[in-house]
């Protein structure tokens, strides 16, 4: 009865856990959730503002299947205004989110066979959507020491004649870490070497950087902006998970293309969230901008917390809301029950078992050796989710 490819797919870790702590938490058990990458925060009032209006103004039909043109082209001045990219209203696709505009982006330009190179630790979903398109996700595990960022040598080096594909996500998740852009000029520069590879720029934590400002790889190599797929989308820096508001941006021919699949698939996202998106980028950022500050002194805090346990080395990211610690100093001790802890799956499960924290494994992400934990908390959550993490450690020999 079920599909091959429904049998193959794996589900998201994400999700699994952040599922299984909720379930927990509603049996009455204490648990403190680090791994859902949802802001802790309300969606600032200017944007419900505008979606109870529209709902009292009846703006409850379907709408064009690619979003409002309204928004599409608040989209398209928000490029201009933050990252000096020039993108019409045709070239911009919004979608249920930014994970569906990453997905039929994939599904429209990767054939069977097809390889895409993705850098790990990486999103838990990007392996899966290349094999969901019949392609070959190809992954290169990159280093703690050089934070988690791809060299060139190593792109180049993955680089077959059959890469058709390469997929980049400043600030990262998992990692937080950000390209800087001489970083990023030096990746480009490989890249125009090969005219066949699209670029996936993944950049839905643009506002969440704590040094300076983002840069996109369009802004420092616009010569690749002919065959890259920019993503973006309203979850993460204005609160809005929920709304389910994401967005490509690409050669038109791309957008048709993810338009025809989005026509088939889902049509268009919900008018009331489009019409707030519209008003997040229309409106005043000062909210954002809160949050971004409420971020990093977590982010300071936990960083400083996590190295103060022995044998943990956590490094500094530079943005979004997650820290991923190198925690293999604990891989393959055992409790004081004898029960052994080969892998970082089993260890974040011995975690949220016995001491009610939930993190995300690093071999989710591609990295056998880290794990994954969401500050988009408050620091009282915080600071109790580090005892519990220190107690369970300790326990360990």
């Amino acid at each position: 009865m079920i599909s091959q490819r429904a049998i193959a797919l794996k589900a998201s870790e994400t999700m699994k856990i952040t599922a299984l702590a909720k379930e927990m938490a509603r049996a009455g058990k204490s648990v403190i959730s680090l791994s859902a990458g949802e802001p802790d925060f309300k969606t600032p009032k200017h944007i419900c503002d505008a979606a109870i209006k529209a709902i009292q103004d009846g703006k409850h039909g379907y709408t064009m299947n690619n979003g409002t043109p309204e928004l599409r082209e608040a989209i398209s001045a928000k490029l201009k205004r933050d990252n000096n990219l020039d993108y019409s209203p045709n070239d911009i696709v919004v979608s249920n989110g930014a994970k569906q505009s990453i997905g039929f982006a994939i599904l429209a330009t990767i054939n069977e066979g097809d390889e895409v190179i993705i850098p790990a630790p990486y999103w838990v979903s990007y392996p899966s959507m290349v094999e969901l398109a019949l392609g070959t996700p190809v992954t290169i595990r990159t280093a703690f020491e050089s934070n988690f960022k791809l060299s060139p040598e190593a792109l180049e080096a993955a680089i077959t004649p059959k890469t058709r594909g390469f997929i980049l996500c400043s600030p990262s998740n998992p990692t937080g870490s950000c390209y800087t852009r001489e970083e990023l000029k030096a990746l480009g520069n490989v890249l125009l070497k090969y005219p066949d590879i699209i670029v996936y720029s993944d950049e839905i934590y643009e506002y969440i950087v704590f040094e300076g400002k983002h840069i996109s790889i369009l802004e420092v190599v616009p010569e690749l902006i002919d065959r890259t797929v920019l993503v973006n989308g309203h979850s993460k820096g204005f609160a809005m998970t929920g709304w389910r508001i994401g967005y490509m941006a690409g050669p038109e021919a791309v957008a048709k293309a993810v338009g025809k699949l989005q026509g088939q698939e889902t049509s268009a996202p919900c008018h009331i969230s489009q019409i707030a998106a519209e008003a997040a980028y229309k409106g005043s950022l000062e909210e954002v901008e809160k949050m971004r500050i409420a971020f990093k002194s977590r982010r300071n805090y936990l960083v400083n917390a996590l190295n103060a346990i022995e044998g943990i080395d956590c490094p500094t990211p530079d943005g979004a809301f997650y820290v991923f610690p190198n925690i293999s100093a604990y891989l393959g001790k055992k409790d004081a029950n004898g029960t052994v802890y080969p892998d970082s799956t089993e260890l974040c499960m011995y975690i949220l078992d016995q001491y009610g924290v939930a993190c995300v494994p690093g071999d989710a992400f591609g990295e056998p050796d880290g794990l994954r934990l969401s500050y988009a908390t408050s620091m009282e959550n915080l600071e109790e989710a580090v005892k519990r993490i220190s107690a369970a450690l300790a326990n360990l020999s």
